[in-house]
């Protein structure tokens, strides 16, 4: 029996994970963490929905921890395989696992000395860096479009979605007996022509399509518009004796910001400010992304033959250490601070965010996706005033919402990539906010002339021999 059940990413647009059961095996495709606010963050506590120790094997379609952040948990609870994905993944979940360990343990703690329930006092880290460390012990890293037998009757290759580095495509082979069925996992898939990394690759057969649809409902600016549009902010606020925040993911925006940075340097002006990359994760994936050019696009492969060092910014600097990160606030002019998280629920932007939101001659660039219940989207959705670390703060600061950097691919970009089907498969639409999930199904269907399906978490789809 051929078997696909659903779990997460389907009701929100977090937490993905997927299981695929045959001949007694069962294999995870993905296991996220689930963000968001503090009641859905909270989920991320309860039971898994299966047995981690029943799970034969996880297969991971990349590094972000909407799709890896529940790792350690699962091996922690009893998974013994082994975890398939992109060799730049293995080394990226060294760097995101453990810091999302590290935050888990921390938070616990400030939860015990400053309790504001009974259960804070007894408060536990999802993971310890110790189960992370575990859990990284058990990924094997695999290049791109190469098949790999992983168990009895199932086959995988992963191809590159072009979303962050490693990001992978899994096309997934289920044998029984004399009959195959194929399905396809997109993971997120990144846009087009998008600085650095190459373009998602085409895939022109399947059984069905397992696909994301964060922004299913939408278009990006067009990128030469967000680049001007990038230079002119810069220009007009360095007239304004103020600093530019930029939250930013530490893996993929974080590089792409840097690569930007260092491709129009001289026509941005860039020479007239101080660039900190404040997010001790952004500077080791930023190694990591220098160490990897055989997953660049041509563009990329040609400016880094070009330099001798990673990034090439003059004025670039790499503040790991948390004293470091605290100078940082000392500067009330002159300064472009990129620090983490990307949509503003911890990390060092918050600091940065309490020391100059409230002031009109600073700015503030939104790059990227801000899910509900985060401070980022209440950012972006115009709140005059916010609350950061219990305090209320007024928002002044001038905001900007670029939408073109995006590592997530728009309408265009999910429609152009699964019209590559020529066999037309029934496609199942996750990983979106309801409205959108809906809104990109219908468009699917209309467009493509394919029939889309919206699964709720458990729902089960047997393939039929």
């Amino acid at each position: 029996m051929m078997e696909l059940q659903f779990y997460g990413a389907t009701d929100r647009v977090t937490g993905s994970s997927h299981i695929l059961r045959l001949n007694g095996y069962k294999i995870l495709v993905d296991c996220g963490l689930i963000q968001g606010s503090r009641e859905d963050e909270a989920l991320n506590h309860q039971p898994f929905p299966f047995d981690p120790a029943s799970i034969s094997a996880v297969v991971l379609t990349h590094g972000h921890i909407d799709h890896s952040g529940r790792l350690p948990l699962l091996v922690k609870q009893g998974f013994r395989g082994t975890v398939y994905t992109q060799h730049a993944t293995v080394d990226l979940c060294k760097v995101l696992l453990l810091d999302s360990a590290s935050l888990g343990e921390r938070d616990a703690e400030y939860r015990r000395k400053h309790p504001e329930t009974h259960e804070d006092q007894h408060a536990e880290p999802l993971y310890t860096r110790n189960d992370a460390l575990h859990a990284l012990t058990t990924m094997t890293g695999l290049p791109y479009n190469e098949k790999h037998h992983i168990l009895p009757g199932i086959t995988i290759r992963l191809q590159d979605a072009g979303h962050i580095l490693g990001s992978a495509l899994v096309e997934v082979w289920l044998q029984e007996g004399s009959v195959t069925k194929k399905l396809v996992f997109s993971g997120d898939v990144g846009q087009y022509s998008s600085p650095i990394l190459k373009d998602p690759v085409t895939i022109e057969e399947a059984d069905a399509v397992i696909l994301e649809s964060t922004y299913g409902d939408r278009l990006h600016r067009e990128l030469n518009l967000t680049l001007a549009e990038i230079g002119e902010i810069l220009r007009s606020s360095s007239t304004r004796n103020g600093n530019i925040l930029i939250p930013a993911f530490a893996i993929g925006r974080s590089q792409e910001l840097l690569y930007l940075f260092g491709q129009y340097y001289d026509q941005w002006g860039l020479d007239q400010w101080q660039v900190y990359l404040d997010s001790p994760m952004a500077i080791e994936a930023s190694s990591i992304y220098w160490d990897y050019p055989e997953l660049y696009d041509e563009e990329a492969i040609a400016f880094r033959n070009d330099k001798s060092i990673m990034p090439h910014i003059k004025n670039l600097h790499f503040t790991p250490r948390p004293e470091q990160s605290k100078a940082i606030n000392a500067i009330k002019s002159g300064a472009i601070i990129i620090a983490g998280s990307g949509m503003c629920n911890g990390g060092r932007i918050l600091h940065h965010l309490k020391h100059n939101i409230e002031r009109p001659e600073c700015s503030l660039i939104m790059t990227g996706f801000q899910a509900e219940g985060t401070l980022g989207r209440s950012l972006v959705n115009g709140d005059k005033e916010v609350i950061i670390h219990g305090r209320s703060c007024k928002v002044k600061a001038a905001l900007h919402t670029i939408g073109g950097l995006s590592a997530h691919g728009d309408q265009n970009d999910l429609l152009r990539w699964a019209g590559g089907f020529v066999n037309k498969p029934e496609i199942f639409v996750v990983h979106g906010d309801d409205p959108v999930k809906k809104i990109f199904r219908d468009t699917l269907e209309k467009r493509l002339h394919c029939k889309a399906t919206i699964p709720v978490s458990g729902d089960l789809i047997t393939f039929n021999p």
